[in-house]
């Protein structure tokens, strides 16, 4: 599972020209019925990750307050503009639902009736 996420994010982060250093992540386990499932249970943030700028090789991430670098809301703000989540004006962007993303995505992908 671990591989998996890292797949995704590096893809995630290179996209929007920024280098995933590396991340922690916390696994849980849930039990369903006599079964125990074991599951992701950490946020994704600049707090549990080292992010670099590709171009730059810029600190976006926790490093900036660890080596009392300052700019930590900054480079944080500059890593949710790149994800979408944050406008240039600092008013939040489209966060995706991912329920009516979901239905939308089904009602594309379902074939149809006959």
């Amino acid at each position: 599972m671990a591989i998996r996420v890292n797949d995704f994010m590096c893809g995630m982060f290179a996209a929007i020209n920024i280098r995933l250093i590396d991340f922690k992540l916390e696994f849980g386990r849930i039990w369903d019925g006599d079964y125990s499932r074991v599951i992701l249970a950490d946020e994704i943030s600049p707090d549990g990750c080292r992010l670099w700028d590709m171009a730059t090789g810029e600190k976006l991430d926790k490093d900036r307050f660890r080596r009392d670098l300052g700019g930590e809301e900054e480079a944080y703000q500059e890593v949710a503009r790149r994800l979408g989540l944050l406008q240039d004006d600092g008013t939040p962007g489209e966060v995706l639902d991912l329920s009516a993303h979901r239905k939308l995505r089904g009602s594309r992908t379902e074939k149809p009736k006959k």
